[in-house]
Parts: structure tokens; sequence; C-alpha cells
């Protein structure tokens, strides 16, 4: 037992003169060692405030953008509030939202509107047919190409 104390005092003996020496030969000195540990405590402390600054100007400027927006939005549905200020916008709406018609007029409504607007996509099979050939054989044609394609 007495020799395992022996070999570990002097290891640590050992181990302290050999850092010793080789601080000295770097040339760090012991007020140099103390420097740097209480700079490393100063960046340590000051490092979690700093964070939240940041964090903090961040936040700050996310919700300076957003009230921009909202003061966007604010100022164009007011423009649309003035809108309906003026007759002419108003009878203007009612007229397409709600089908009125002023006294003395005829209103008419186009049903099924969305169907013509779909067809007029397809190609036409007038385009498809030679000119030089009597009606009815054209006619013929567009029959019987209407019903291939189907």
């Amino acid at each position: 037992m007495a020799k395992h104390k022996f070999f570990a005092a002097s290891f640590i003996s050992n181990s302290r003169k050999g850092i010793k020496a080789a601080l000295k030969k770097r040339g760090f000195s012991n007020r140099a060692l103390i420097l740097g540990i209480v700079l490393f405590v100063v960046a340590i402390t000051l490092a979690p405030p700093i964070q939240n600054y940041f964090t903090q100007r961040a936040q700050i400027n996310a919700l300076k953008t957003q009230i921009a927006d909202n003061q966007a939005m604010l100022d164009q549905a007011a423009a649309e509030l003035a809108k309906w200020d003026d007759p002419e916008f108003v009878a203007s709406q009612a007229r397409a939202r709600l089908h009125f018609v002023f006294p003395g007029e005829r209103q008419y409504i186009v049903i099924g509107n969305e169907e013509i607007e779909n067809n007029s996509e397809q190609t036409k099979v007038s385009g498809q047919l030679p000119l030089g050939i009597p009606w009815y054989s054209r006619l013929i044609s567009s029959i019987t190409s209407t019903n291939v394609s189907n």
C-alpha cells in the first residue's frame, strides 16, 4: 500500500513540475493563466443574456413586419369600405351579386354558362374537314368524325 501512495505522490509531483516547466517554456505565467480563466468565466456568464438579446431583437422585427402587414390589410379594408359609399358601386354590386334591375329594365340570365366555356377548349371538327367538298358531305364527315373520337 505504501508503494502505491508513494508512487501516486511522486507521479503528481512530477506532473506538476512538468506542467510548470511546460508553461514556462511557452511563456505562460500564472497571471496569464488566471486572466484566461477570468475571460472564460466572463464569456460563459455573458453568453445567455446576449443570446436572449438577439432572440428578442428577431422577435421584435417579426412583430414589426406583422404590424406593417396588418396595417396594409386595414388600409385595404378601409378603401373597400369607402367604395360602398358610392351609389354607382352599390348599384353595380346589386346587379352582379343579387341580380337586381332598375324599374323598366329587363334582365336575362344565361344558365349553363360553364358548359359553353368548357366546350370552347375542345378542338373544332370543322377545322379538320376538307374545304372543296359540298356541304352535305362535310355534314356527314363531321358526324362520322365526332362518333369516332368518342
